[in-house]
This record gives structure tokens, C-alpha cells and sequence, in this order.
């Protein structure tokens, strides 16, 4: 069995309200601006994600995040999982990310975490994401135990979790 119905539609484009910036799946053609936000805030992620994912690691070559993005991509096509990039209106910058993917941990039908750029780090953007995140999550995904990783369990003890069979 999946982790999502067969007929899900995943969104395509989410406003944040009260801001200039939306979510939209990832692609491979984002590379030239995801290389830059993810180098940028490298130290801050790998505290937040080092540990469990290994990412993203200081030697990290745009080719290596290229193939990265082209895997993202290729996963929300195949509804495996999704990484939402944060955009500005004209999309020449990616401001964060949004991952939501299906458990690998036992206690919930979905994990979902998510970032901003250092430079956003507490300002409105952080916290309009940060409330735009779990009611979007409720309003529009068939989830009924999503986990909200570093949020409402921290990355340490969510990796003390068994993993899901």
C-alpha cells in the first residue's frame, strides 16, 4: 500500500500568506538558484540535517546538488516524497525548503520539515512558513499523524525512534 491514495493531487503552487513568497515543487532547473541558498546556509543545515540525513556536507558540488534536485524531482513525479522550494515572486531566488516525506520513523504516516536562508532566520518569512506549514499540511494532504521533525520532536530524539517497517 502507498503512503498516499492513488488519486492525490499534490499542490503545485501554495502562496505564504502575508509574504511575497510561495512553494512549488522542486526541479532540477533550480539548481542555479538552490546551489547558492544551500552553500549560503550550509553551517546552520548541517546542524539541523548533518546528523540524520548527512547533508549537506561541506564539500557539496553544484553536479552533486544538480542530481540531488533531479532525484527530488523525479520523487514528487512518482509521489515517493516532496521538497517544496521557498521562492520569491519572480523565482530568481530559493529562500528554503519544505520536505515532506513518508515515515521513517514509526508514529506517524508522514515526517515534514523544513528550512528558510540564514538571512530570513527569524523575520516575518520564517514565521509565516512557520504557521503556513501544519495548517497546510491539515488542509491539504490526506495525513492523519504527520510528524513535524525539529518542530514538535527534535531531529535527537526522532532519531532514537525504531524505524517504520
Amino acid at each position: 500500500m502507498s503512503w498516499l491514495p492513488d488519486d492525490f493531487v499534490h499542490p503545485v503552487h501554495v502562496p505564504v500568506p502575508d509574504t511575497a513568497v510561495h512553494l512549488r515543487p522542486i526541479r532540477e532547473a533550480d539548481t542555479a538558484i538552490d546551489y547558492p541558498a544551500v552553500m549560503g546556509s550550509r553551517e546552520r543545515l548541517w546542524e539541523i540535517f548533518g546528523p540524520a540525513w548527512g547533508w549537506p556536507k561541506e564539500t557539496m558540488t553544484y553536479e552533486e546538488d544538480r542530481i540531488d534536485l533531479l532525484r527530488h524531482e523525479k520523487e514528487v513525479a512518482a509521489h515517493q516524497s516532496f521538497n517544496y522550494a521557498l521562492l520569491d515572486e519572480e523565482e530568481t531566488a530559493i529562500l528554503g525548503c519544505v520536505y515532506i516525506d513518508p515515515p521513517e520513523r514509526i508514529g506517524s504516516d508522514a515526517e515534514i520539515s523544513w528550512w528558510v536562508v540564514d538571512d530570513l532566520v527569524g523575520g516575518e518569512v520564517e514565521r509565516a512558513l512557520d504557521a503556513l506549514v501544519p495548517q497546510w499540511i491539515a488542509a491539504d494532504w490526506p495525513f492523519r499523524q504527520p510528524r513535524y521533525v525539529g518542530r514538535d520532536i527534535t531531529w535527537q530524539d526522532w532519531l532514537a525512534l525504531p524505524r517504520a517497517s
